[in-house]
């Protein structure tokens, strides 16, 4: 399915285009941002290239993820993905700009993805791998109907060190019922 375009409470969510490099650099260019992420913060080379490998991926068919910008009405607010990972499941990741945090934003668009995932794309399973720390992003899981899994030990290198993640998930079966 290509191009797609999703509208959620406030936000849209709508294929990167190559002009989003610079205003992605809010989000992964930003070390109160990426602290969170399983990346370090990357420089507006590494931006251009990760816009234009969301741009070739967006095209390719069948396509292996969906990652999508998210757009409120003052423009770029950072990017929502499912990766499918196995037989109908994917993983949930998102990331929102520092100056738009506790907007409700990271949730709006993950709750668009995760409907579209289950609605137009028949997922039945969906996972979400959180550092242990970031509170606001373990409470978007929770507020998503996820399930806590458990712990997966030193699962990303980032900031020069090993993270855990926490695991949490939700069914299909789950999604509907809620």
């Amino acid at each position: 399915m290509y191009p797609v375009t999703l509208t959620g409470r406030v936000v849209t969510l709508r294929e990167f285009r190559e002009d989003d490099a610079a205003s992605s650099l809010a989000v992964i260019g930003d070390d109160r941002v990426t602290q969170w992420l399983s990346f370090d913060s990357r420089g507006p080379a590494e931006a251009d290239a990760m816009v234009r490998g969301a741009v070739a991926r967006a095209k390719r068919d069948p396509r292996d993820e969906y990652y999508l910008a998210i757009e409120v009405e003052r423009g770029f607010a950072g990017f929502v993905r499912l990766g499918f990972s196995g037989v109908e499941a994917a993983k949930l990741g998102y990331a929102v700009r520092a100056d738009q945090w506790g907007k409700g934003l990271a949730t709006d668009a993950a709750r668009t993805l995760v409907q579209f995932g289950f609605a137009a794309l028949g997922l039945h399973r969906i996972s979400a791998a959180i550092g242990p720390d970031n509170f606001a992003s373990i409470a978007v899981a929770k507020g998503l109907g996820m399930t806590y899994e458990g712990r997966i030990r030193d699962h990303v290198f980032t900031n020069a060190q090993w993270r855990d993640s926490l695991l949490y998930s939700v069914l299909e079966t789950e999604w509907l019922n809620a």
